[in-house]
């Protein structure tokens, strides 16, 4: 798979370092997460570092299966597992200024369904 800000981001997240996850942001990002809970929305780097620390301790990676990047934009699709355990999939994507950050990123997860068969 190609090295997209979506690729990193994630990286960086399930690795803990929030830092470099936040430095891949424009400083307003806007942003979606849409769980079944509810939608979470915010605009600035520090909402979305808000929300990845208010989590409490998980462990929790992203496993990309699908990724791709067209005329300032990108696509992740994949699976998330909490310890060993896939807990469901998300589809991503953003939106990618001038200058390589991100300005907007919208995420949606469900505990159920499935876009490819056996992920």
């Amino acid at each position: 798979m190609t090295s997209t800000a979506l690729s990193q981001y994630y990286a960086a997240v399930d690795a803990g370092d929030f830092d470099t996850a936040t430095s891949l942001l424009h400083p307003e990002v806007r942003s979606a997460i849409l769980l079944p809970s509810g939608p979470i929305r915010g605009e600035g780097r520090q909402a979305l570092r808000d929300y990845l620390s208010g989590r409490g301790e998980v462990v929790r990676r992203h496993v990309l299966l699908r990724e791709t990047a067209a005329d300032g934009l990108e696509f992740a699709y994949g699976a998330v597992y909490d310890g060993d355990t896939r807990t469901g999939h998300f589809l991503a994507a953003v939106g990618i200024g001038a200058d390589g950050l991100v300005t907007a990123y919208q995420v949606a997860f469900d505990p159920d369904l499935a876009l490819l068969p056996d992920s």
